[in-house]
């Protein structure tokens, strides 16, 4: 927001633009939030890359997730990551291992069933850019932390203007890493496995991975 030092009238006018820009921003990112509650269940697949230049970090990788409800499977980084509304499962074929945690609601911020709640406490709203991506609008808001020790410093979200899915986001951090997450398909209300959701533990048991319970 600018503030007008030598007029008063031209502070006041900063003020009121500020506030229905805010107001623009959040009633946007309550459009996706809606239209994204509608859906049944939801899967995604999306690129995502981390990058610092002063510690010379760079690095790419594809991953998707399926969610109902708060319930979700993540396959990222090479391990699958399974929330049965309860619990969490990490599987890593890697180390055939699998580490199996109860959630605790204060830390568990950044889980894929919170994605779309996050903005809703603790952030500044700021409408942004309007970009042309092969035909498709894409309208950024920008969401800055209240709390001036957090993290992170900005988060930008590019939202398709028509189907008020994200198609974007991009997170700076005070310590200069930018993780962008793109997503590359938007799929809503597919047939699902009643298994889905379920972590079978004799599966992994009889494959003699480690299973260790924090």
């Amino acid at each position: 927001m600018k503030k007008y030092i030598l007029f008063i009238a031209l502070s006041t006018v900063g003020l009121l633009t500020y506030g229905q820009d805010a107001a623009k921003a959040k009633a946007l990112l309550d459009d996706v939030y809606n239209k994204v509650k509608s859906y049944d269940n939801i899967y995604i697949e999306f690129q995502s890359s981390l990058e610092n230049t002063e510690a010379n970090l760079k690095q790419e990788t594809n991953g998707n997730v399926t969610l109902k409800g708060e319930k979700y499977v993540l396959n990222y980084l090479g391990a699958e990551q399974l929330f049965d509304g309860k619990k969490v499962y990490t599987i890593v074929p890697e180390n055939e291992e699998v580490t199996i945690e109860d959630v605790n609601e204060e830390e568990d911020n950044v889980s894929p069933s919170k994605m779309l709640t996050f903005y809703k406490t603790g952030h500044n709203y700021k409408w942004d850019i309007l970009q042309n991506v092969g035909g498709r609008k894409i309208q950024y808001v920008k969401l800055t932390p209240i709390d001036s020790n957090s993290e992170i410093k900005s988060v930008l979200l590019g939202i398709d203007t028509e189907t008020k899915h994200i198609y974007k986001l991009i997170q700076t951090g005070n310590n200069g890493t930018k993780t962008t997450i793109t997503v590359n398909s938007f799929k809503t209300n597919q047939p699902l496995s009643s298994t889905l959701f379920t972590f079978n533990k004799k599966k992994y048991e009889d494959k003699g991975y480690y299973i260790t319970t924090n």
